[in-house]
């Protein structure tokens, strides 16, 4: 039950008519305020409340103030007593229900049976329909372990179901393929159980590698493989992807010795689930490989010919100075030899090094390109032309049929062992060949033919532009897919419901009213204010050209109390253990409820499964790894940890713990010392180091290692929501869109604080369109300009013409309205993720007009941030202290996440994930202790009245000065923290 209730919501569900005074009739206090809150939360919620405690306290307050109680007898009241089930019955006949029969639980499963979504049965939402059917069927619902028996029988009824239509769709000949995945010696693996026995099967699971021609050809001959087990898209169409992910996990963590004595139907489901995502994951891979190979070469080249030109290139140095000397000797005697004249000035050799350098510096690009036509044609061209050869490119705009020609061209050639295309050849240049490479293309030699190794070189370039912009997909990808599948297929049925969803009017012409009248107020204000402004500066050029300058933040009074408070939690709990604090979070939170075995069934005892998930997710969110965990001496060898951390700890279920704990964290924050509810959080990114044999990784440039990023949301109060692993060259700005909406906590984020990286036009048009407001530190504030709101009015904002420039195209915006709502509620409804629609408009894209009309857009509602953010010294304070935080969250990963140097030792990409997230999952645990200590600590009464304004604003749970990672791992589970309940 929520316990945020507005007075109108109160209102209307706790107030007590007369007929409902009529029956509670005369009983005691307690009695009455008892059978009072069971008879409106029966009406609110068709079913009853638990636990007394369960209630929040504003419901008990307005019933006892109706009934003339006092509200501190609610302590008394006793629901485990006869008394109590006696009431239940009572307020359920009044209400029209009846109790739940046995024939009662035919029907529910026959209801659920159909509406179930995935195979956990514990789920949330089908426990919800249950309980909505059981109330439009006026039934009491029974105990929580009969439902609960109802339910595990609705979820096996419709997995049955599945897999019957599953297996009738796969042929005789794919289920024999399929067991040949999991063939082994199984004599040599059943008397020798831990010897490593690899099946095709672990081939077809390992992720690609570093970028090179092995890796592709590894690949594809995985792709091969795959797609000849004849598996189509068909087999699962009635099958939600939800379910086909679980299939494909179960099949993931089981070796081939269990999935051979699973039965043939369920053997044959699970590994065509995990085959047949494969497939799509192994066709991603490829792509990503093709758009790296074609970057590769060409900074590969760069490299060659810089590293070239400066071994045999002495660069000469003072070369206005030499001039000098050579134009003076000339002057001075013009008729002499230039023997006797020049070369005492200048040397020869000094000459000859000028001469060569220039001519180098003529032909950097020249040879750049030269470089990268052999580099493709001596190395990477038969890796490339088997990538062409396996992937299916499609391409939905009549724009861009020349690369599609170019491709059909290739394609029909790809076996003819010649060096140019015949003259009678008709060759696509226009739109593959860009205007610097046509000299090499045309081969001059061959009387003008169109070289075909240089040709092909320009197709790949090309392809990879088209493909990251999603002007050309592949068939059988999942993020390379058809960029429709995208959008919501039902918009025009459902437009006016997805309007409304995103809190945007409905008419195009309203929507650019109100952010025209919105720019015209800012920059109205910031006409006004700017001149008198002590902090911001427009400075003028000669041209009438201006720019900014705004002064540094004055520094804040130091908070005296935080530096004490700190000092009492280490006097108070010195030395607290991580696993300790992992512990506490567990037993108030109960968060490994959210993780379940991947298998059928359970037979682990759920006390045993806890322990053992503790030390599991310790070792792996420290890196410390599991044999450490082992250390302490307990009951829990490093194979029973292996067994939990293959069956149990997946990302899906380690976000729901996550989420699970701030939601715990945000209801137990004591609002005097928090504040109410925040709606802000700040977003930003933090390099990790990690192994480089797969595609995640790269190269940074400017930490000078490989590594990937780990972007964080952290609100105001140190509490990360969300966190997501991306590449170092992946889009922070779609990061921050991804990590607002599809973070699962009780936060409404309203805010959302990002460095200038983490902002773009586009950044800022959908934060507008999703409903949210973008909020950057601008580091290039100088270089910004703003944008005039209506045509004509010149003069209009005198004090901001140097910064003003063009108007903004109102009518693009109007015309593209449809398609950019259509693009805002795909990211909404998680049709399509940020990375995938945002790299639908990138700069090879820049004609399209649904990417022109989402420029003006957030040109329009930057120039309105930007006149806020110049004139309001709070707003720029309230920004810079949101990404404080989010720095000080960022000290903490290195305290935390300190085995094996801080790096990421895998390569495959979804255990860097679970990394992530298991460094995710300790952090917020040690906010949530941290925050119950301090506010602990602060109850005492010598603290009472002692925290400043200045203290609170600085106060943070985010402290580790008591705190110990390290040692011998020793957990007890009936050992706790000396906390408060």
């Amino acid at each position: 039950m929520k316990h945020d209730w507005s007075p109108e919501e109160l209102a209307g569900h706790f107030t007590l008519t007369r007929l409902e005074r009529d029956f509670l009739g005369f009983k005691s206090d307690v009695a009455l305020l008892s059978l009072a809150a069971l008879l409106k939360l029966f009406q609110l919620q068709g079913q009853f409340p638990a636990r007394p405690q369960a209630v929040p306290g504003v419901i008990v307050d307005l019933l006892a103030r109706q009934l003339a109680v006092d509200p501190a007898i609610w302590s008394e009241v006793d629901w485990t007593s006869r008394t109590a089930r006696r009431h239940r019955e009572e307020v359920a006949g009044f209400c029209g229900f009846r109790a739940f029969r046995a024939a009662d639980e035919l029907e529910l499963i026959a209801h659920l049976a159909p509406l179930v979504a995935d195979l956990n049965p514990d789920s949330e939402g089908l426990k919800q329909q249950g309980l909505a059917f059981l109330r439009g069927q006026r039934l009491v619902p029974p105990p929580a372990e009969r439902l609960a028996r109802c339910l595990r029988a609705a979820v096996n009824e419709q997995e049955a179901r599945w897999l019957q239509s599953v297996q009738h769709r796969i042929s005789a000949q794919s289920c024999q393929a399929l067991d040949a995945l999991i063939s082994t010696d199984a004599a040599a693996e059943d008397l020798q159980p831990l010897l490593v026995v690899r099946s095709t099967l672990a081939t077809l699971k390992d992720t690609a590698g570093r970028v090179k021609v092995d890796t592709v050809l590894e690949e594809l001959a995985k792709l091969a493989e795959l797609r000849a087990l004849g598996l189509s898209a068909e087999v699962f169409i009635s099958v939600p992807p939800r379910v086909i992910g679980q299939y494909r996990r179960r099949a993931a963590s089981e070796p081939p010795r269990e999935l051979r004595r699973h039965p043939a139907p369920l053997r044959h489901v699970l590994l065509a689930a995990l085959c047949w995502q494969r497939q799509t994951e192994v066709t991603d891979d490829l792509v990503e490989l093709l758009i790296r190979v074609a970057h590769h070469i060409g900074t590969h080249a760069e490299s060659k010919v810089e590293a070239e030109l400066l071994r045999q290139l002495r660069r000469v140095r003072g070369k206005s100075a030499l001039l000098f000397k050579l134009a003076k000797a000339a002057r001075a005697q013009p008729e002499g030899a230039v023997r006797e004249v020049i070369y005492p000035v200048v040397p020869e050799p000094v000459l000859d090094d000028l001469i060569r350098e220039m001519e180098a510096e003529g032909s950097y690009d020249r040879q750049v390109r030269l470089v990268t036509r052999n580099s493709y044609g001596h190395h990477y061209r038969r890796a490339v032309s088997l990538l062409l050869d396996a992937l299916s490119f499609r391409c939905n705009n009549e724009r861009h049929r020349p690369i599609m020609r170019a491709l059909e061209l290739l394609a029909k050639y790809r076996d003819r062992r010649i060096g140019t295309f015949p003259l009678g050849e008709t060759v696509p240049l226009g739109g593959v060949v860009k205007d610097d490479w046509q000299a090499l293309v045309l081969d001059d030699a061959e009387g003008r033919r169109v070289n075909r190794v240089t040709y092909e070189m320009c197709v790949l370039t090309t392809l990879r532009d088209k493909i990251r912009c999603k002007e050309v997909w592949i068939e059988g990808a999942g993020r390379f897919r058809n960029p429709d599948d995208d959008l919501p297929g039902d918009f025009e049925q459902k437009r006016a419901e997805y309007y409304s969803a995103l809190a945007q009017p409905g008419e195009a012409q309203t929507f650019t009213h109100h952010l025209r009248t919105r720019m015209e107020h800012a920059l109205e204000a910031l006409n006004t204010e700017l001149p008198s402004s002590a902090s911001v500066r427009l400075i003028t050029s000669k041209k009438g050209k201006g720019r900014l300058s705004i002064s540094p933040l004055s520094a804040l009074p130091e908070p005296q109390n935080i530096t004490r408070l700190a000092a009492a939690l280490v006097q108070r709990w010195p030395m607290t253990n991580l696993l300790d604090v992992l512990k506490e979070t567990e037993l108030r939170t109960g968060f490994t409820d959210a993780f379940h075995s991947v298998a059928a069934r359970e037979v682990l005892g759920r006390e045993v499964v806890q322990r053992r998930l503790l030390l599991c997710l310790h070792g792996i969110g420290t890196n410390a790894g599991l044999k450490r965990m082992c250390s302490g001496g307990g009951e829990d060898s490093f194979a029973d940890l292996q067994y939990i951390r293959r069956r149990y700890v997946h990302k899906e279920q380690l976000r729901d713990a996550i989420s699970r704990v701030c939601n715990a964290i945000f209801q137990a924050r004591d609002p005097a010392l928090w504040g109410e509810a925040t709606t802000a959080c700040a977003s930003d990114s933090k390099r990790f180091g990690a192994w480089d044999q797969n595609l995640m990784t790269e190269w940074h440039a400017r930490y000078g290692g490989p590594g990937v990023m780990v972007y964080w949301h952290v609100e105001q109060h140190s509490v990360c929501i969300y966190s997501q692993l991306g590449s170092c060259s992946s889009s922070e700005v779609a990061a921050m869109i991804e990590g607002v909406l599809r973070h699962d906590t009780e936060m409404e984020v309203e805010k959302n604080y990002v460095d200038t990286h983490g902002q773009s036009e586009v950044g800022f048009a959908f934060c507008h369109l999703l409903g949210f407001q973008l909020l950057p530190r601008l580091k290039n504030i100088k270089r910004q300009k703003l944008y005039r709101p209506n045509r004509g009015e010149p003069e209009q904002y005198a004090n901001l013409q140097a910064l003003l420039t063009r108007p903004i195209q109102w009518e693009l915006i109007e015309q593209q309205y449809d398609e950019m709502i259509k693009l805002a509620t795909a990211l909404r409804l998680g049709t399509a993720d940020a990375e995938s629609i945002l790299r639908r408009f990138t700069r090879q894209n820049v004609q399209h007009p649904t990417y022109r009309a989402l420029a003006e857009l957030g040109k329009a509602v930057k120039t309105a941030f930007l006149c806020d953010y110049l004139r309001q010294e709070s707003l720029r304070r309230e920004i810079h202290e949101g990404l404080q935080v989010i720095e000080s969250w960022n000290s903490a990963n290195d305290f935390i996440l300190y085995g094996k140097g801080g790096e990421f030792t895998t390569n495959h990409t979804l255990e860097q994930e679970i990394q992530m997230l298991g460094l995710h999952l300790l952090q917020v645990s040690l906010v949530y202790v941290n925050t119950l200590m301090m506010q602990q600590v602060l109850l005492e009464p010598e603290w009472q009245g002692r925290l400043t304004p200045v203290d609170l604003r600085a106060l943070t749970p985010l402290k580790w000065q008591h705190i110990n990672p390290y040692g011998t791992f020793t957990l007890d589970m009936h050992e706790r923290l000396p906390l408060n309940s």
